[in-house]
């Protein structure tokens, strides 16, 4: 079969942008997942908008230079980015993208719809998102919603890997100061975060604690695997706020009496078996019916999904 030409092609790109890394994966008109690349963070409101333009316009290129195709081609976009539930920041999300991409129809959404998407499709469930941020979101069969945390890290968030290596952080400081156990960490986290002692460790934090904190959660997690107790507890801690998260949502729909399909989606997960045994026991303890659920495609194939649903929706043959 000859190739489409430029003017004949449709191109569909999905993103999954968070606090961590952007993820874009570009589709052809059946759906076939043809190009994927990543770059780094682009949820607005932690990176800022600039830094988040460029790591969603990083990422795009690459796809696009895979099919040696154009911003014309593309036809429909689907972003899904933490931070734009707030309707200002999926306005100008969508502006962004409308102003590159002349000929695609535009959906900015939040990084949980996306992630609701890829366990779910258009089905009910819940989805427990533990990444540089948590939350939990559901809906139910009617279609109604229900959200808890995902607000950022300043009063939110609670068991995301920012949560987690700010607690580790505070562990050191406490040891040191003999108002807190022992803990290996204070042997590897200034080397982990390439900063040989507090002074830098410090200014790496107050110049962008997304550097800092999200990161010293994998070396957590490898302590905790190793026994380190202080490790163990701060994981124990955070797996009982992802769960209360988790509970919070099943009690909102309304489903206390029912089984309760749940799926675990983000970057904490699969890095610690001490930490993935005790979400699954504090997510039984929060709801006893929960029902744990793969997640087959990721967030970003399924961002790409809707945008082409949406495209066809609109009685559109892509």
């Amino acid at each position: 079969m000859a190739q489409k030409s430029s003017r004949e092609a449709s191109y569909f790109l999905g993103f999954d942008g968070g606090g961590t890394k952007t993820e874009c994966v570009l589709a052809d008109s059946d759906g076939q997942v043809v190009a994927r690349a990543t770059a780094g963070p682009s949820n607005p409101l932690r990176t800022g908008y600039t830094k988040a333009w460029f790591a969603l316009s990083d990422a795009a290129d690459v796809v696009l230079s895979h099919e040696k195709i154009t911003a014309n081609d593309i036809r429909g976009i689907c972003g899904g980015l933490g931070g734009a539930g707030r309707a200002g920041v999926a306005r100008r999300v969508a502006s962004f993208f409308e102003r590159g991409y002349p000929n695609a129809q535009v959906r900015a959404t939040t990084d949980l719809e996306i992630a609701l998407e890829a366990a779910f499709g258009t089905g009910e469930g819940i989805i427990l998102l533990a990444g540089t941020g948590s939350a939990a979101f559901g809906r139910d069969s009617g279609g109604r919603t229900a959200r808890a945390g995902g607000r950022g890290p300043w009063f939110s968030d609670e068991g995301s890997a920012f949560d987690i290596g700010r607690r580790a952080v505070r562990a050191v400081a406490l040891a040191e100061e003999h108002r807190g156990p022992a803990t290996e960490l204070s042997d590897r986290i200034f080397a982990w975060n390439e900063c040989p002692g507090w002074d830098l460790l410090l200014g790496c934090v107050a110049k962008n604690p997304d550097e800092v904190f999200p990161k010293t959660f994998r070396l957590v997690a490898e302590l905790a695997d190793k026994e380190d107790a202080v490790a163990r507890e701060i994981l124990r801690d955070a797996a009982a706020a992802l769960a209360e998260l988790a509970g919070c949502v099943t009690n909102e729909l309304r489903w206390q009496n029912r089984d309760v399909p749940i799926a675990k989606v983000g970057g904490e997960y699969r890095r610690s078996k001490y930490f993935d045994a005790a979400i699954d026991t504090e997510i039984k303890k929060a709801v006893p019916r929960a029902r744990f659920v793969p997640v087959e495609i990721s967030p970003a194939e399924a961002a790409v999904r809707i945008a082409l649903r949406l495209f066809r929706a609109k009685g559109h043959a892509a």
